[in-house]
């Protein structure tokens, strides 16, 4: 069994479906299925991540379904409900220039063009138009704000990333 050294969440198991020991799973990946591309899978249970075997997936209706190896039963299979599904960062594909995983962008320090810093990136929203920063400041500012949703428009709002030095640069007005 290897180690779990950098995991990267990519969804997560949900309900029983069916007696035999199917799993409902909601993935995050950016095409859903997408998140079979990737393996093996881990699973945090009690607190440690642990490796799980896939045994076979399908489509059903509009949800993801998965067989686990060794889960056989539906009392086995509601167990790991809402268990999260992780692999090692390593596995993922490398980006080009001006992409990012959004792993990458939590924490990062989120500071205007004019240099007022608005807090770091503590969530990422999926709007279908374009991503959202969801921004939080430790206190509430001058403008009364103590979390942002800014819009990631590449070029139009964000300016400049830095991942090195885990800043965001954006044009974007503090009172709004």
């Amino acid at each position: 069994m290897s180690a779990l050294l950098n995991p990267v969440v990519l969804g997560k198991l949900g309900s029983a479906y069916g007696i035999r020991g199917w799993l409902r799973v909601f993935s995050s990946t950016e095409q859903s299925e997408s998140i079979f591309d990737y393996g093996p899978w881990y699973i945090k249970r009690a607190g440690e991540w642990r490796i799980v075997e896939l045994e076979s997936w399908k489509r059903h209706n509009q949800d993801l379904i998965v067989k686990l190896k060794g889960v056989d039963d539906r009392d086995a299979a509601h167990v790991l409900a809402n268990c999260e599904i992780a692999v090692n960062t390593e596995q993922l594909p490398t980006l080009e220039e001006g992409d990012y995983y959004w792993k990458d962008l939590m924490g990062c320090k989120v500071v205007t063009t004019s240099g007022y810093e608005l807090g770091k990136v503590t969530d990422m929203m999926e709007t279908g138009s374009n991503d959202v920063l969801v921004v939080r400041a430790n206190l509430k500012d001058a403008f009364g704000a103590k979390e942002r949703l800014i819009p990631f428009l590449d070029g139009q709002v964000i300016k400049k990333v830095d991942l090195a030095a885990q800043s965001i640069e954006v044009d974007w007005d503090p009172g709004f």
